[in-house]
C-alpha cells in the first residue's frame, strides 16, 4: 500500500556542498527520520550518494536529488532556467510522495514555495515557509526585474506567505517587511542562521593584523566599492593583508586585484573548514552589504565571523539591521560605503588607531545562539511542534 511521507524538506542547497544551512537541514532531517518518514528534495552538486555512503550520513532519510545546472557565479538567465527545472522536479516528487507536511525555503525563491502552496491546498497538507531572504525584492535591488514580471512574482510570493502554517525569517526587520508586503496573518518567527562548524578550527591567541572576506562575491556585497578602496589603500602605500575566499560574479575582479597588489590574496572557492580557519587567523573580517537589501536579507557569513573571533567591518549605512547587529553586540565597526572613508579606516587599523578594547571578544551568549544544536532544536520546535518551543 502506498505510504505518504510525513515530512518533506525542500532546499536546493544541501549537504555536503553547503556547510551551514545544508548541514543544519541534514541534522534536522536525520533527527526527524528516527520518528517519522522524511524526504529531502535538493539539487545534487557533488555526487550526494557517494558522500552519504562515505560519511555514513542520512540514516533513514529518503533523498530526491536532481542535477544542478548552475552555481552562484552563473548568469541570471542560467540560474532562472535552473530554478524552473528544479520547480518541475519538486512538483513531480510532491505528487508522487504526497508529504503531509512540507518545510520549504527561499532557495530557490518564489517559484518552488508557490508550487508547495498549490500542492498543500490540493492535497490538504501544511507547509512551513522559511524566508532566508525575501524575493523578488532582494534580486530587484541590484538587477531590476521587469515591472510586469516583478508584480507577478510579488503576488505569487505574497499568496504563499498568506497560506503558510508558519513563516520563519532571520531578522525582525525582515519580519516587519513580510507583514507589510503580504498582509499575512500567519505567525512569523525569527531564527538566526547557524555558523559553520568550528570544531576543527584553531583560533590563534595572537591574530595577524589584516582583513578577510569569506563568502559569496556576488551582486549584493559591494565588491566593486571594496576593490576600489583596497586598490587606493595599497597604491598609497598601505601594507596590511587582505585575503578573499569564495566564488561569485566578481571573482575575476578579485583575482585582478590580487595580481596587482602583493598584499592581496584571492584563494577562490575553498572548503568551509578552510574558510573558517582563514577567518580565525586574521583580526578583521569584511562584511559589505547593499543597504536596501538588508530589508530583505541578512549576510550568512556573519555567524561564522562571530565564531572566528574576528572584529567585523560592516560596510553599509548606519540605520540598517546589519549595522545594528554589529554595534548592539559590540562586534566591530560600521563604515559608510564610501571609498575614501573605507581607505582611511584601513590606514587607521594599520596605525593601531582603532580602539578595539570596546569590542566583545568572548561573545559567549551570541555563540551559543548561533550553534548548530540550538538551530536544529529551534527548527524542530517550529516545524514539528508548531512553534510551541
Amino acid at each position: 500500500m502506498f505510504k505518504r511521507l510525513d515530512l518533506a524538506v525542500i532546499n536546493r542547497s544541501f549537504w555536503p556542498v553547503y556547510p551551514v544551512i545544508g548541514e543544519a537541514l541534514m541534522r534536522f532531517s536525520e533527527q526527524q527520520a528516527k520518528k517519522q518518514s522524511v524526504g529531502v528534495i535538493l539539487q545534487d552538486h557533488a555526487d550526494l550518494k557517494t558522500h552519504l555512503a562515505k560519511e555514513k550520513r542520512g540514516d533513514g532519510v529518503q533523498f530526491f536529488p536532481c542535477h544542478a545546472f548552475s552555481v552562484s557565479g552563473s548568469s541570471i538567465l542560467r540560474r532562472a532556467i535552473d530554478a524552473v527545472f528544479f520547480m518541475l522536479w519538486v512538483a513531480a516528487v510532491l505528487l508522487i510522495k504526497r508529504p503531509k507536511k512540507v518545510y520549504v525555503s527561499t532557495d530557490p525563491p518564489v517559484l518552488v514555495p508557490f508550487i508547495v502552496m498549490l500542492y498543500c491546498k490540493l492535497f490538504r497538507a501544511s507547509y512551513v515557509y522559511h524566508l532566508q531572504d525575501i524575493h523578488p525584492e532582494a534580486a530587484n535591488v541590484v538587477i531590476p526585474v521587469r515591472p510586469i514580471l516583478y508584480r507577478l512574482l510579488l503576488s505569487m510570493d505574497a499568496l504563499t506567505m498568506r497560506h503558510a502554517q508558519l513563516l520563519i525569517t532571520i531578522t525582525h526587520e525582515m519580519a516587519d517587511e513580510i507583514k507589510r508586503r503580504s498582509g499575512t496573518t500567519a505567525p512569523i518567527q525569527v531564527l538566526s542562521n547557524p555558523s559553520v562548524s568550528f570544531d576543527q578550527v584553531v583560533v590563534p591567541p595572537n591574530k595577524e593584523l589584516g582583513f578577510t572576506f569569506c563568502g559569496n562575491a556576488g551582486r549584493l556585497q559591494r565588491i566593486p566599492l571594496l576593490i576600489r578602496a583596497i586598490d587606493q589603500y595599497a597604491s598609497a602605500g598601505g601594507t596590511l593583508p587582505f585575503v578573499f575566499a569564495g566564488a561569485g560574479v566578481f571573482a575575476g575582479e578579485l583575482q585582478q586585484l590580487a595580481d596587482k597588489h602583493d598584499n592581496v590574496t584571492y584563494k577562490g572557492l575553498v572548503s568551509a573548514s578552510d574558510a573558517a580557519q582563514l577567518n580565525a587567523e586574521y583580526s578583521w573580517a569584511l562584511l559589505p552589504i547593499e543597504d536596501e537589501v538588508t530589508r530583505f536579507a541578512f549576510p550568512s557569513k556573519s555567524s561564522s565571523y562571530v565564531f572566528a573571533g574576528a572584529n567585523i567591518v560592516a560596510i553599509c549605512g548606519a540605520h540598517t539591521s546589519v549595522a545594528s547587529w554589529v554595534l548592539d553586540n559590540r562586534l566591530g565597526v560600521v563604515i559608510e560605503p564610501d571609498v575614501e572613508k573605507l581607505c582611511s579606516f584601513f590606514f587607521d587599523v594599520e596605525r593601531h588607531a582603532v580602539d578595539v578594547s570596546v569590542f566583545d571578544t568572548e561573545r559567549k551568549g551570541l555563540k551559543e545562539s548561533l550553534g548548530f544544536d540550538v538551530f536544529v532544536k529551534q527548527l524542530t520546535d517550529l516545524v514539528i511542534n508548531e512553534g510551541e518551543g
